[in-house]
């Protein structure tokens, strides 16, 4: 329950981050599930994803 919690306060971060924040916040939370990894990634804007695949490498 308490990863639950902990993730909804990540996606909140996430949701009223700006784009370099979303990226810092994707790229070093840990412990998320695929599914909430791809929750996250749904509210990223298409637009900056090349700035994100740029990170992650």
């Amino acid at each position: 329950m308490e990863n639950v919690t902990n993730f909804e306060e990540i996606k909140e971060r996430f949701k009223n981050a700006s784009v370099d924040e979303k990226i810092e916040i994707y790229t070093t939370v840990q412990g998320l599930t695929v599914e909430q990894y791809k929750d996250l990634l749904r509210m990223f804007p298409i637009k900056y994803l090349d700035k994100l695949e740029q990170a992650m490498s």
